[in-house]
């Protein structure tokens, strides 16, 4: 494989796992975008660093709840459904399927369940936030099966991470891929694989970029944050990632996210991009979530403001992580997506399992 990575110039930097469980508040700065450089320097992929900032507080958009608001969670107990809101769960869409061919000019998509996609993509396989263990620490095990089996993929060319909570990075999962895989993360969580004996690992800061045998890998903002463990708050970044194929396709992996300003600034960026993948699950109670979480109008409206051409929902019917009934957040997307005037068959409302082939 070839490879290099895109860094722009240094900007001035200061010196959720699956469930939706919060730290105490702490008051972020105003976000601040770096601006690409025109002439990015290229460096090796698989370069780590040792000089990121100690905390990524100041990437916050919105301050994390304190003890008022987990005592408020505690006292509602408003973290699952209700029974009601559980009963749907046999109808919620799985249609496992074998995965379509795909040559160097295929674009094509497999979702596997909650932010777990297989992308076909200038000849690559690429995995975001890979996911495959029945159950998640803090959370029930998964409601519906995984979409795809992992005896049945591809060769795994590369995997990108959007953020370290444990339903988008599952240690059990990566442990079944060759330690020689390239794996794409946020700034800071390069040693937490380094740890674990991954030895292509690329950290990236957002709107840094890597290449990858002609498909590039930017990572772009999200409205999220980070946490793994209790002394861990904000220690790594979290975003999304922007994949942009040798003929220019390019699709939109937006990780774990509420809703924001990042959106419309990525859409500028990345004029032009084909498909976003957009979580509309994990919501409710809104008080507590909206920060963090889009909820299915949200996402829409994100699509609308990067000017994306196709929507595929993801982050829902997969783990229960909130209040909301299991199928009212595919109701709700397609509900929004039609009071926008959008059409339909640019709505991917994919089952799990399912894909979708990208034609030029």
């Amino acid at each position: 494989m070839t490879e290099r990575t895109a860094r722009p110039a240094r900007a001035a930097q200061a010196p959720y796992p699956g469930a939706p469980a919060r730290p105490p508040a702490a008051a972020p700065a105003p976000p601040t975008a770096p601006t690409p450089s025109p002439t990015p320097v290229l460096q090796p992929v698989g370069r780590l660093r040792a000089d990121w900032p100690r905390t990524f507080v100041d990437r916050l958009t919105a301050p994390l709840p304190g003890v008022r608001a987990l005592a408020r969670l505690a006292r509602e107990g408003a973290v699952r459904p209700r029974p009601e809101g559980l009963r749907d769960i046999p109808l919620l869409p799985f249609e496992p399927g074998p995965l379509p061919p795909a040559g160097p000019d295929t674009l094509a998509v497999t979702w596997a369940g909650h932010a777990s996609w297989i992308l076909r993509l200038g000849g690559l396989t690429v995995l975001t936030d890979p996911v495959w263990s029945r159950r998640i620490f803090g959370t029930p095990a998964r409601i519906t099966p995984v979409g795809v089996r992992w005896e049945d993929l591809p060769p795994v060319d590369a995997v990108v991470i959007s953020h370290n909570h444990f339903d988008h990075l599952d240690a059990p999962t990566l442990r079944r891929l060759p330690r020689r895989t390239p794996v794409f993360v946020p700034a800071g969580l390069g040693r937490w694989f380094a740890r674990r004996g991954f030895g292509r690992v690329t950290e990236l800061d957002w709107w840094e970029a890597a290449e990858l045998d002609g498909v590039r890998f930017d990572f772009v903002p999200a409205h999220h944050w980070s946490k793994r463990t209790l002394l861990d708050t904000c220690r790594s970044l979290w975003g999304g990632w922007v994949l942009t194929d040798p003929s220019g396709r390019r699709i939109h992996f937006a990780g774990d996210t509420g809703y924001g300003h990042w959106f419309a600034e990525i859409g500028r960026r990345f004029p032009g991009i084909d498909l976003s993948l957009l979580p509309i699950g994990a919501y409710d109670p809104r008080w507590w979530l909206s920060d963090v979480h889009t909820d299915p109008e949200e996402a829409v409206r994100a699509h609308q403001d990067l000017g994306a051409r196709r929507m595929a929902p993801m982050h829902w019917a997969t783990f229960v992580l909130s209040s909301e009934p299991v199928l009212e957040p595919l109701t709700r997307v397609r509900a929004a997506w039609e009071k926008a005037g959008l059409p339909r068959e640019d709505l991917w409302d994919l089952p799990i399992g399912a894909s979708r082939v990208l034609t030029p």
